[in-house]
This record gives C-alpha cells, sequence and structure tokens, in this order.
C-alpha cells in the first residue's frame, strides 16, 4: 500500500507527494500577481486584518477616554454644580465598557471572512450609544453660568474627544461620522433654538472639525490598507520563493541520486568490461602474432587483428568515460609536481609521428628556449597534449602540416598551441564540438573514429589547473587549439651557481 512518498529515482523534478502543499501557494501566487497587474486591492481581502488592528488599537487605549470623560465631568462639576454632567458621565462610561466588552468578545471569536463582516457592523452599532452621549452633552446649558465659558468648555471636550476617537478608531472606517453626527445634530438644535452667535460658530466649526478628521480617518484607512496589501503581496512572494527553492531542492535531490546511480553504474561496467575486454585484447594479440602457431587461413588473421583494435578502442571509450565522470564528479585529484611542457609537447610530438608520417603530415615546432617548470600533474598535461595532437593528425589530409608552439603568454603564463590547415570548424558547431560526445559534420561525413570526449576532457583538465583552453577555426582555413596554463603554475628557476656549468637541454629525435 503506497504512502504517497515518492522513492523513485525518475527526472520528474517536483516531487508529486509535495502537491498538496505547492497548489495552495501557486493559487496565492497567482492571485498575488494579478493584483500587481491590477494595481489595486480589494478591501474585503483584509477585512479581518482590519478588524483586528483596530480591536488591538481600541484595547491598548481603552482607559484613555473614560479617563477623559471623568476629567471633563468633574471639571463641569465643580464650575457649574449642575448635576446632569455626572448622569452623562455615568452614561457615557456605560456606553464606553460596553464597547470593551464587545470588543474583547469579538478577539476571542475565530475569524472569518464572514463573521469579520457581521462583527464590523456590530462595532459600528456599539458607537451609536457613545454618540447618543456626546449628543446629550452637546444640548447641555448652563442658566447660571457665563454663555461663552459654557461654549468654550463644552467646544473644547468635543474637539478634544473628536480628535481622541479619530485616532484610535480610524481602522473603524465611519466610527466618526457614527459617533459624532448625533453630536452635530443636538449643537445644530441647540443653536437653532437659543439663536446664539456662539452657538452657531460652535456648530459650524464642530461640523467642519468632524468632516476634516473624517477626511483624514479615510486617508489613514487607505494608507494602512495599502501596507497590508503591500505585506501580503510580500508574503505571497515570499511563499513563491519558497516553491522555487523546494523546486531546487528536489531537482538537486534527483540530481545527486542520478550522479551518485552514475557513479555505481560506472564503476561496476568498467571492472565488468575491463575484465572481459582485457582478454579479448590479450588472446586477439597471441593468435594475431601466432606466437602459439600458424593461422591456417590468412582471413582469420585478418579478424584477430580487427577483434584487437575494436577492444582496443572500447577500452580507451571507457577510460575517457570514466575520466570525465571522475571529472565532473569532483574526483579527479590531480598529482602535481613541477614539470617541463617542453618535454612533454616532444614526447607527444613523437607518440604521433608515425601516424603523421603515414598521412605524410609535416610537423613543425617552435619553442622557447630555457621555460622553466611548471607546477602541474604530468599524467593529465600529457593527455592534454595528446589529445589535441592527435585530433590534429586525425582532420589534417593527406600532405598536410602541423605546426606545434610553446611559450610565455602576455600574463606570465605558459602556453601550447598546435595549429593545422585541416578543413577547419563551422562557427555555428564549435559549441557542439566542445560538448561532451560532440562531433561536428566534417568527423560524420569522413567517418573518423571517435567518441567526441577528447577536448571536453582537455577543457576539464585545464580547468583543474585553473587554466584556459581556447579554440580558433575557419572553414577551409584550419584548426587552432591553445592550452593555457596560467602564471601562477609557473617555477622562477634560481640563479645558476657561477661554478656550475650551463648544461643545455637534450633535445629527442625521431624517426
Amino acid at each position: 500500500m503506497s504512502n504517497g512518498v515518492s522513492t523513485s529515482t525518475d527526472k520528474i523534478i517536483v516531487d508529486k507527494s509535495r502537491s498538496h502543499r505547492n497548489k495552495p501557494v501557486s493559487k496565492a501566487v497567482r492571485q498575488t500577481r494579478e493584483r500587481l497587474q491590477s494595481g489595486h486591492s480589494s478591501t474585503a481581502a483584509f477585512d479581518r486584518d482590519v478588524l483586528r488592528m483596530y480591536m488591538t488599537a481600541f484595547t491598548q487605549g481603552a482607559a484613555l477616554m473614560p479617563l477623559f470623560v471623568i476629567i471633563i465631568a468633574a471639571l463641569g462639576i465643580y464650575f457649574t454644580g449642575d448635576t446632569q454632567i455626572f448622569f452623562w458621565a455615568v452614561a457615557t462610561l456605560v456606553a464606553y465598557a460596553a464597547n470593551v466588552y464587545l470588543v474583547r468578545r469579538a478577539r476571542k471569536q475565530e475569524m472569518t471572512a464572514e463573521s469579520a463582516r457581521k462583527w464590523r457592523r456590530a462595532l459600528l452599532a456599539g458607537q451609536l450609544p457613545i454618540g447618543l452621549a456626546w449628543a446629550f452633552f452637546a444640548f447641555q446649558s448652563c442658566p447660571a453660568c457665563e454663555p461663552s465659558s459654557f461654549i468654550l468648555y463644552k467646544g473644547a471636550t468635543l474637539l478634544i474627544a473628536l480628535s481622541v476617537t479619530a485616532m484610535s478608531n480610524f481602522m473603524l472606517a465611519p466610527s466618526v461620522l457614527v459617533t459624532f453626527t448625533p453630536a452635530i445634530i443636538a449643537l445644530a438644535a441647540k443653536a437653532g433654538i437659543s439663536r446664539d452667535v456662539l452657538e452657531l460658530s460652535l456648530t459650524a466649526l464642530f461640523t467642519t472639525t468632524v468632516i476634516f478628521f473624517s477626511y483624514i480617518s479615510d486617508r489613514l484607512f487607505k494608507q494602512n490598507l495599502r501596507i497590508l496589501s503591500f505585506q501580503s503581496e510580500k508574503d505571497d512572494l515570499i511563499a513563491e520563493l519558497e516553491v522555487a527553492k523546494s523546486m531546487s531542492d528536489e531537482a538537486r535531490r534527483r540530481a545527486e541520486e542520478a550522479n551518485l546511480a552514475k557513479s555505481r553504474f560506472l564503476a561496476s561496467m568498467s571492472h565488468e568490461l575491463r575484465t572481459p575486454l582485457n582478454a579479448i585484447l590479450g588472446f586477439s594479440e597471441v593468435m594475431s602474432s601466432e606466437v602459439m602457431g600458424p593461422l591456417n587461413n590468412p582471413t582469420y588473421k585478418e579478424y584477430t587483428g580487427d577483434i584487437h583494435r575494436s577492444g582496443q578502442h572500447l577500452l580507451n571509450l571507457i577510460n575517457e568515460i570514466l575520466d570525465l565522470s571522475r571529472i565532473e564528479a569532483g574526483k579527479y585529484e590531480l598529482s602535481e609536481e613541477a614539470i617541463s611542457l617542453l618535454d612533454i609537447s616532444e614526447d607527444c610530438i613523437g607518440m604521433v609521428q608515425l601516424r603523421a608520417s603515414g598521412k605524410n603530415i609535416a610537423i613543425s615546432q617552435q619553442f622557447e628556449p630555457e621555460l622553466p617548470s611548471v607546477w602541474a600533474d604530468e599524467k593529465s598535461m600529457r593527455q592534454v597534449v595528446l589529445n589535441l595532437l592527435s585530433n590534429a593528425v586525425k582532420f589534417t589530409p593527406q600532405g598536410g602540416e602541423i605546426h606545434v608552439k610553446v611559450g610565455w603568454t602576455a600574463g606570465g603564463g605558459q602556453y601550447i598551441s598546435i595549429k593545422d590547415n585541416g578543413p577547419g570548424i563551422p562557427e555555428e558547431e564549435i559549441p557542439i564540438v566542445l560538448s561532451a560526445f560532440g562531433q561536428g559534420s566534417i568527423a560524420i561525413k569522413s567517418a573518423e573514429q571517435g567518441t567526441g570526449l577528447g577536448l571536453p576532457i582537455v577543457q576539464a583538465i585545464l580547468a583543474k589547473h585553473d587554466g584556459q583552453f581556447v579554440l580558433k577555426s575557419k572553414l577551409r582555413e584550419g584548426t587552432e587549439v591553445i592550452a593555457i596554463l596560467p602564471g601562477k603554475r609557473v617555477l622562477q628557476s634560481l640563479p645558476a651557481v657561477e661554478e656550475a656549468h650551463a648544461v643545455s637541454r637534450k633535445r629527442k629525435s625521431f624517426a
């Protein structure tokens, strides 16, 4: 019975077992992109967040307005002696207490989109008793007081209450109008009855102030909505990054599994193939050399030579694949020592000289004299030069010419250049030739045997030495390949001792 967890090592990049987690995130990402493209966000999408922000702000400042009401009531009773202010204060405190209870109850509930709208209407309705209490305060009069002083006291109280309410309740958008519209109606009624200029002025001033604070509250509300929208977009983009990271991690895990499987396969197959190949090569060479006696049919001798050559080709192919696999896996270790590029180049020229002579190809040399040694892996550098020379001999036509140069680079390093006058490589095929198992059209048409791994191995070996590989080619003009080692690998020789005689380097000659 399946447990829903993928254990296969196929090449599906995203694990199907994670689809339940990726789908909601992808949906949120799509919604975010739609909001970004449309340039606006829906208010309904943030009803819950806005309501939570309002309830948090109201709870934190719950003691401020009752304290203000108590101070105003105490001052009013002290200066006017009117007991109606006491009853107003009690009614206002009860209204505020009811709102505090309503907010605390709402905070304990689980908010959904539907319940958020219901609680918002309930909280707006809870502002109405507070508004009626302020309307009662606005309608009061004091016959025993000086009219201007009492109007100043009443106006200052209403303005302070308006400002405090506007700043604490702006996340509950129309609460300012709901709370103080009854007070405006009461002031207008009072001014209409008394026909007093001060009452009319207070009504006009307070109405204007309520409109202004409503506008400010609306701007603050929209600004906070915009901030919430940006926050939501940021969260969704972070979720998108998490999806991309999840996909990347899954792809890396599968690549590691595939690479491990490939390494195990190559390690197993190298052993399984080399053992019979050694027997094939050994026995075919014995039969071809007629060590155990002559072969009666000369065709058999020809067949044994073909078997030996095919086995040798297959063994070289296996070795090249293993070399490239070790390099890609980071398991290719360099055994570095002081070596001479001049000696290596001469040795490799000697190894391909016989094949070049068979095609009547001339190999010329241009070596910089007295080049110091370099710190590199001799076996690897020998493989680099031999691969490049073998390619040059392979693709140079009969009677062609190969020019080998070894010298200094402009940056203080050393280089090996091998140039032929063969058919060249079309410019669009150079990336193909430099890729693993890639062969150009000329190699395919000429049916030249090869694996397409020589140049990738050369590039990888030079990269391990912090070097560079350059390929220059023009169709029907030839090809030049350059292997470059950096200046930091050049070993500067110490000055010779005066008593010692300088020994000239012995040049090698080949048939």
